[in-house]
């Protein structure tokens, strides 16, 4: 059963005026469906093709052979993941376990947030800024291209996507501004709360 382009899970407008529908236009419609499209096409006819995204991910991390494969389906598995850590109206602190696990690892939210935004400002050319849970606790990782911590034994709680493309549109060269209106205006904690409960 071939992979689809999983639907935004809000409108393309709804994160305005901090992520443009023009920028969704382009990220989702565009860069995400392609990945989709190349996806499908390298594993047609193959014994991947059965196989779940996570599975095809794990299967072709670190074989050169199927560096196309794993980055295909890495972006296609990351992009899904960063449109669920946003949320119309979100940011700011979060409430709950994982406010209490984030002052526990961290010291406090003001110090992951500084840690999260230089990651994401510090990863040089394209990649992500990650919060994972390993091992119990919490900590902040940035990857290169379409690397993501799963193929690391680290559990993914939320992302930001620093590739040039998500946010050029908006904020041109200005990504630690970008990754701020992330933190202060659209993280979405209760994506976060419920991978770690996962």
């Amino acid at each position: 059963m071939p992979f689809e382009l999983p639907a935004l899970p809000y409108a393309q407008n709804a994160l305005e005026p901090h992520i443009s529908a023009n920028t969704f236009s382009f990220h989702h419609g565009k860069h995400h469906n392609t990945y989709v499209v190349n996806l499908n096409k390298m594993i047609d006819g193959t014994p991947l093709a059965s196989k779940s995204l996570e599975e095809i991910i794990l299967d072709s991390a670190g074989d050169a052979s199927k560096a196309g494969i794993f980055n295909n389906a890495a972006q296609v598995w990351n992009h899904t993941f960063f449109w669920h850590s946003m949320k119309p109206g979100g940011g700011g602190k979060p409430t709950g376990k994982i406010a209490k696990m984030i002052d526990e690892s961290f010291g406090s939210y003001e110090k992951f947030a500084e840690e999260f935004k230089a990651a994401g400002a510090g990863q040089f050319g394209s990649g992500w800024a990650w919060l994972v849970e390993d091992g119990g606790k919490l900590a902040v990782m940035k990857t290169p291209n379409a690397e993501l911590p799963m193929t690391k034994g680290k559990k993914a709680l939320l992302t930001c996507d620093v590739w040039e493309h998500a946010y050029y549109l908006d904020y041109q060269n200005r990504r630690p501004d970008f990754l701020a209106a992330f933190l202060d205006h659209l993280v979405n904690w209760d994506f976060a709360e419920k991978n770690l409960a996962a």
